[in-house]
């Protein structure tokens, strides 16, 4: 009986391998063995990642920085309206035979924008000097410097042309009118008898290059060089001086 139990062993174990069946141990190291082996991950450009990444982090904080800076520029220059008062200086020839005198002045204006950098300004301004008219036909009366005055009434464009959210740079063009009083304290003299102009109304050009420091985003302090040109006595006069003042600028576009 043990002969028999071992040959049918023996058979079936036979018939199992001519078969080809296995044991489910054989059967996952046979699945295990037969699939094809993966690849090997990449390796990483270590180079390019360290290059990257700093750029990436530099350009944003630049982005930044700029929308930051844009934001206060128009935070400063979107005003709709602005308006300064303030002083001036010029050089002013009085008379075609006298010498410049120097003349000190108020002004005010207003302007009102259309862009952040276009806008229609009306400027007015008061001159006030005393020439030196020298010997002369009121010599005896001790007319020697008289006071004289101007007036002009100007509108005309301004540009800023740079802005920046402390500082702006822009041009201005105007043009009016001017009076002239001439005959302030001469008495009976009449101006031309002392070389001075006549009292009359003329012809204002000014064109200057107004420099803005911004206090606050409402409130700035303004030097604008100028040239002035006005036709006093049928003659042209050129006159150079400037002007200084504070601006404050209200309402948004």
């Amino acid at each position: 009986m043990f002969s028999f139990r071992r040959f049918a062993l023996l058979l079936i174990v036979t018939v199992s391998a001519s078969l080809g069946l296995q044991t489910p141990e054989l059967q996952a190291q046979a699945s295990s063995s037969s699939q094809p082996a993966e690849p090997a991950a990449a390796p990483q450009p270590q180079q390019a990642q360290q290059t990257t990444g700093p750029l990436t982090v530099a350009a944003r904080l630049k982005a930044r920085r700029e929308q930051r800076r844009a934001a206060a520029i128009h935070d400063v220059y979107s005003h709709l309206y602005e308006t300064y008062v303030g002083m001036g200086y010029m050089r002013f020839t009085p008379g075609n035979n006298l010498q410049r005198v120097n003349e000190y002045a108020w002004n005010v204006g207003g302007t009102r924008y259309f862009s952040d950098r276009l806008g229609v300004t009306v400027d007015g301004r008061g001159f006030y000097g005393s020439p030196y008219i020298g010997p002369n036909a009121a010599s005896d009366s001790a007319v020697y410097k008289p006071a004289i005055s101007e007036y002009t009434a100007m509108v005309g464009p301004t540009y800023r042309f740079l802005t920046e959210p402390r500082y702006s740079v822009s041009g201005r063009i105007l043009a009016g009118g001017a009076f002239g009083n001439f005959s302030g304290d001469l008495g009976s003299f009449k101006p031309a008898e002392l070389g001075l102009f006549s009292n009359g109304a003329g012809l204002a050009v000014s064109a200057s290059l107004p420099v803005e420091y911004n206090v606050t985003p409402e409130v700035g302090v303004r030097l604008a060089p100028e040239y002035l040109l006005t036709n006093f006595g049928s003659t042209t006069q050129n006159n150079l001086g400037f002007t200084l003042g504070v601006v404050v600028r209200w309402g948004k576009q």
